[in-house]
């Protein structure tokens, strides 16, 4: 980056309902009849799972179909399912959209032991991020988690958000206190991440057997 400031600029749009189709997922406005039976089976493989989130376990399919109906109805969040293979595995959302100053946050995310640091995992993220400033031309793309999450910091990182701070007893969370940690990418340091992100996402990057020959983090660190 020069070192320049650039001229602020809004957000040219709104997400919509629309997929997001990539080489290894699809991100589908979230769909509880369609979803729910899958959601549930993927959630099921990792008892760790809803540690950090303000909902969850579930007891049933039951259950949790009714929460999705409550996620599916509104418009901030906006939630996706993750699907591969036509199996929906996990949930991201965008929330806190302001199209006016150019921001929007990724959240609410939740992946199923199959789909954890898997190709299609990082693929996920990168459709959200590259829809967030390609498609919809926003300035700041944020994420911010239970400063206590250890896998969702990494998780930041490995993809290539800048920390920013803590939010020092920001919220209360199924009873507790949470401390959030700040992270974001801004547009002028997307191109480089997006590269990154290709440069992994490429199937060049995985030896016969699946493993990656350079890392993620290695890629988007500026």
């Amino acid at each position: 980056m020069s070192g320049v400031t650039p001229t602020p600029h809004p957000a040219r749009d709104r997400p919509r309902r629309t997929v997001l189709e990539g080489a290894r997922v699809r991100l589908e406005p979230l769909d509880p009849e369609r979803h729910a039976g899958d959601l549930f089976a993927a959630a099921e493989g990792d008892p760790a799972l809803w540690d950090y989130l303000p909902y969850g376990p579930f007891d049933d399919v039951g259950a949790l179909t009714e929460h999705l109906r409550a996620q599916a109805a509104s418009d901030d969040p906006l939630f996706y399912a993750v699907v591969v293979g036509g199996v929906a595995s996990g949930i991201v959302s965008y929330l806190r959209i302001e199209p006016a100053h150019g921001c929007i946050e990724i959240g609410h995310i939740w992946f199923g032991a199959p789909l954890q640091r898997t190709p299609a995992a990082t693929e996920a993220i990168y459709l959200l991020a590259r829809e967030a400033f390609d498609g919809l031309g926003n300035r700041r793309f944020e994420w911010k988690c239970n400063a206590a999450n250890e896998r969702s910091r990494r998780a930041a990182e490995r993809f290539g958000f800048t920390f920013e701070g803590v939010f020092r007893q920001h919220m209360i969370v199924k009873g507790g206190n949470r401390d959030t940690a700040w992270y974001s990418i801004l547009d002028g340091e997307w191109p480089a991440v997006r590269a990154g992100f290709e440069a992994w996402l490429d199937e060049a990057n995985f030896d016969a057997d699946g493993v990656q020959r350079r890392s993620l983090g290695g890629l988007t660190r500026r």
